[in-house]
């Protein structure tokens, strides 16, 4: 990402409201350490090795999104990257709140931010994400969204229960989310 993409991303008039004291930013490798113990501390999330999340905030800062307080300190994120096989499709791969920031809307937010500023800056037109059948938050996340933005969401189980080594993870089901319209009632 050039510095002139990255001042962009920052820019606060490509997001949604925001809840009091927070900003969104786009990540950066300092704030690795923050996301991975955010993803740990979720207890919904697979965790993903320390070091991934720190190539996440390098190599796919300009398709995630981190949300901050006033000091600065990441308070969550969303990683997500553009399908290789589809450019117009934003896939989300983890979305985390930490606890002295959830139940305020922070979630939402922060797809609604991220996936607008991805389809300004690089033309996609919908999202995808899988989410576990038991994950209420984010099933409700993401149907919202589909709503909010009238974007059809279609279901499908990506991977089932036994695609997973050893046992106890639930089938991913795959949400296709779009195309996805943001109006003017979705800007800040």
């Amino acid at each position: 990402m050039t510095a002139a993409q990255a001042d962009h991303a920052r820019a606060p008039s490509d997001f949604l409201e925001m809840p009091e004291g927070l900003k969104l930013d786009t990540p950066r490798v300092e704030d690795g350490a923050a996301i991975w113990r955010i993803a740990r501390d979720s207890g919904t999330l697979d965790l993903n090795s320390s070091y991934s999340y720190l190539l996440w905030c390098r190599d796919f800062a300009s398709t995630s999104v981190v949300a901050r307080s006033a000091d600065g300190t990441p308070v969550g994120f969303i990683t997500g990257y553009i399908r290789p096989e589809d450019p117009t499709t934003l896939l989300i791969w983890q979305v985390a709140v930490d606890e002295v920031a959830r139940g305020r809307g922070l979630a939402a937010a922060m797809l609604d931010g991220l996936s607008r500023r991805v389809a300004e800056e690089l033309g996609t037109q919908g999202i995808e994400t899988t989410v576990t059948p038991d994950n209420t938050a984010s099933n409700r996340l993401f149907t919202s969204y589909a709503r909010r933005h009238g974007a059809e969401a279609k279901k499908e189980v990506l991977f089932d229960a036994g695609a997973f080594p050893g046992s106890g993870h639930q089938p991913e089901v795959l949400y296709r989310i779009g195309p996805v319209a943001f109006s003017s009632a979705t800007r800040r």
